[in-house]
């Protein structure tokens, strides 16, 4: 095989840090049959995403739970009709059969979108404490509020729904996400994001709010320091 070659049909690609370029490419490991390539963002271009979720979050953090429910509910739509897609995807990207990807990918995210739908506005509603004995003519109220930015860093195993699970939590809080997919999962996680920005537009959410961003070590490090 010709190493140089790295556009080609077939290819077997580098190991360790001679693989770590300005470029994320992306294989079948199945076939080994070259599916694209993305970027390796630098540490500069990773502030400057979570930079602009920031600004957005500002925006998210007023919505009301209607608007996130709506959120969700156009998501799992999508989801339930285009699961045959979507596992497709997986199994491409990551080697593993139709029926482990819709076992591990539809039913785990869509359980969780559910449980999101049915409880999750209650959990992060104020709520009304004793004090204790000593204190029983006094109540203590807890509110919950946005942190902001919520960094994630997931792994290739199961693309959709490591993407999708902390992003479900984080948006539907009040958050913003920037998540930093591995760089053996990038090709699904990259069109798995543009579900997430199709369902965000159509509810009105500002831009930028989540952003998957690729690379390597460097990139996911940049994120931990930027979040």
């Amino acid at each position: 095989v010709n190493q140089n070659k790295e556009d080609s049909f077939i290819y077997v690609p580098r190991k360790g840090k001679a693989a770590q370029t300005d470029m994320v490419r992306c294989y079948e490991p199945a076939t080994m049959k070259y599916l694209g390539y993305f970027p390796a963002l630098t540490p500069d271009e990773v502030q400057e995403h979570v930079a602009q979720a920031r600004k957005a979050q500002e925006i998210w953090a007023k919505s009301s739970f209607k608007q996130r429910r709506q959120f969700l509910r156009i998501l799992l739509k999508y989801i339930l009709e285009h699961q045959d897609l979507i596992c497709e995807i997986s199994s491409r990207d990551t080697g593993k059969t139709m029926v482990d990807a819709s076992l591990g990918e539809i039913m785990t995210t869509c359980e969780k979108i559910h449980w999101l739908l049915d409880e999750g506005d209650k959990r992060i509603k104020p709520e009304y404490r004793s004090c204790g004995r000593s204190m029983l003519h006094k109540t203590a109220k807890v509110e919950f509020y946005p942190l902001g930015v919520i960094g994630a860093i997931v792994s290739w195993n199961y693309p959709f729904h490591n993407v999708f699970n902390p992003m479900l939590a984080a948006v539907f809080s009040g958050n913003a996400a920037v998540i930093k997919v591995s760089e053996h999962a990038s090709w699904s996680g990259c069109f798995y994001s543009r579900i997430i920005q199709a369902a965000l537009l159509a509810v009105g959410a500002p831009d930028n709010l989540v952003h998957i961003v690729t690379g390597f070590a460097e990139t996911g490090q940049a994120l931990v320091s930027s979040v």
